[in-house]
């Protein structure tokens, strides 16, 4: 069952990365049929194919020294057989080691941060079903008292998952909803507390300071729980995903990222630029609207839906 709803995941995964894909295979075949030998032009091109695909400019610098050094150490001549290795490389800048999900299997608090619009109620509530679906006791908690209608949308996915939310009236102090729900998790023994939180990049000094008052209640009251900051980043944006995931790691310690709405994207390289140039894990991605629609990040399975690879595909 858990095989078939990764297939299921793949499928939407591959689809949803489509115009992404197209941007960068028509580029790919034509350079890798078009070069008879791999010189200083070929290189210029692929650069300008991963800058286009919004790989980003570190990514790409990285990924190119490396097909390099190893076109270099084996003595490659052909283009074509630069494809596997350039594959390789990618996927290689992508893995999410299996300690960054630590988090999971420990009494936790995730406190999930981003700003309005890019699907971070939504995400909360999925990461609930998905880890609900693991087995473990999940509490909300509606800490974005800013936005009037975040309360009422976290109460549909709190519902949607089966999980217990604790709220708060619209305009009420975040921080007091943490501390309420942290109440609650220790009463119920709660192995995860999700907390949404208000995502206002446009003044920062007011979020530092709720996020400063939100992370010393959970030291003062909650110290037995492993600390999780997720900020949920809106794959259509490219590059400006990439600023927003800079700016908040500015104001908070941000372990991983949530990638969203990469269902009709074609800026999914955005994925690869974040982990190169931040050295932040993209830790889950969403590929649509039902509850299940948020897995884990996997990087095999992201760079062949990207390259459409049929082997994946097929397995």
């Amino acid at each position: 069952m858990a095989e078939e709803k990764k297939k299921g995941f793949f499928k939407r995964l591959v689809s949803g990365l489509a115009k992404t894909r197209d941007n960068i295979v028509a580029g790919f075949d034509n350079l890798f049929s078009g070069f008879s030998s791999i010189d200083e032009d070929f290189y210029e091109e692929l650069e300008e194919i991963l800058i286009m695909g919004d790989i980003g400019i570190n990514a790409t610098n990285a990924i190119l020294t490396r097909l390099r050094e190893q076109v270099a150490q084996q003595h490659i001549k052909e283009p074509a057989q630069c494809k596997e290795i350039l594959i390789r490389s990618i996927k290689e800048q992508m893995v999410v080691d299996s300690t960054d999900y630590e988090f999971e299997n420990r009494k936790s608090v995730i406190l999930v941060i981003g700003v309005n619009g890019v699907g971070k109620t939504t995400s909360v509530g999925k990461l609930a079903g998905l880890l609900k679906s693991q087995g473990k006791k999940v509490i909300l908690a509606a800490a974005d008292t800013f936005r009037a209608a975040a309360g009422e949308q976290l109460t549909l996915w709190a519902n949607k998952a089966g999980v217990e939310l604790i709220g708060g009236q619209a305009g009420a102090d975040p921080a007091a909803v943490i501390y309420d729900a942290v109440a609650a998790a220790k009463a119920r023994n709660a192995d995860i507390l999700i907390c949404d939180t208000a995502g206002r990049l446009h003044n920062k000094k007011n979020l530092m300071e709720e996020l400063r008052k939100i992370y010393r209640i959970l030291e003062k009251e909650y110290p037995e729980a492993y600390l999780e900051t997720l900020v949920v980043l809106d794959g259509t944006t490219g590059q400006n995903a990439l600023a927003q995931a800079r700016e908040f790691s500015q104001v908070a310690k941000v372990n991983g990222i949530i990638l969203t709405k990469l269902d009709g994207t074609a800026k999914g390289g955005i994925a690869v630029a974040i982990q190169s140039e931040l050295d932040i894990p993209v830790k889950y991605i969403g590929v649509g609207e039902k509850i299940d629609d948020l897995q884990k990040f996997d990087a095999d399975a992201f760079v062949d839906a990207l390259f459409l690879r049929k082997d994946h595909n097929e397995c």
